[in-house]
């Protein structure tokens, strides 16, 4: 069982990374939000599952034990395969997921393509009671602050980061600068992560 993986990134496509390990690259197939974090050359590590089917075997992978747990309990879900859960991972966090599940809400899972209503509902009814439920920060902050937040997170995504890492840098520098405005937090969230990386297609 290859639990998780560790190389160098050697090749990259919209829903999968070539990951070199010890002179051998792997084929795992990963988010479209990971993939477009994935730099060639760099060191990506990855929490795998190995699918195994009667003609093939394959990995997928993901950045979070979180996310790899989340995914094998989907696949427990009936009329929810690899490619579908892929697919909610890639719509909705862990956390979304498990509120959703609390919330007894299907909506969040029909907006997912190839999941539909009624896969969505068993989806919430075989999850109910198996994810943690989502702990409110102990000090909420400011409506407008949330809403600066996301903006951040927004831009970042759409200079190429990940929403996981950029969500993770706009909390980090707005915890450091309280009542920023978004181009100030996104100027401190730049410089925390360096210029942004994008190549050419085809480069």
């Amino acid at each position: 069982m290859i639990s998780s993986l560790r190389g160098t990134v050697l090749h990259v496509e919209a829903d999968s990374v070539v990951v070199e390990v010890g002179g051998v690259g792997y084929a795992v197939g990963v988010t479209p939000q990971l993939a477009r974090s994935a730099r060639l050359g760099d060191e990506l590590r990855l929490h795998t599952s190995l699918i195994v089917r009667e003609d093939s075997l394959s990995l997928v992978g993901f950045e979070t034990r979180e996310e790899l747990a989340t995914f094998g309990l989907l696949l427990g879900v009936a009329g929810v395969g690899p490619k579908s859960a892929i697919g909610v991972l890639a719509s909705l966090t862990v956390a979304q997921i498990a509120q959703a599940v609390a919330d007894e809400d299907d909506a969040p899972f029909r907006r997912v393509s190839g999941i539909g209503p009624k896969t969505a509902k068993l989806i919430v009814v075989q999850l109910a009671g198996k994810l943690a439920p989502v702990a409110e920060p102990t000090t909420a902050a400011p409506a407008r602050a949330g809403t600066i937040v996301a903006q951040v997170v927004q831009a970042l995504v759409g200079l190429g980061w990940s929403e996981r890492v950029a969500a993770e840098t706009a909390e980090s520098v707005a915890g450091d600068a309280a009542d920023a405005s978004v181009p100030v937090l996104l100027r401190l969230a730049l410089a925390q992560l360096g210029p942004a990386r994008k190549e050419p297609a085809g480069g």
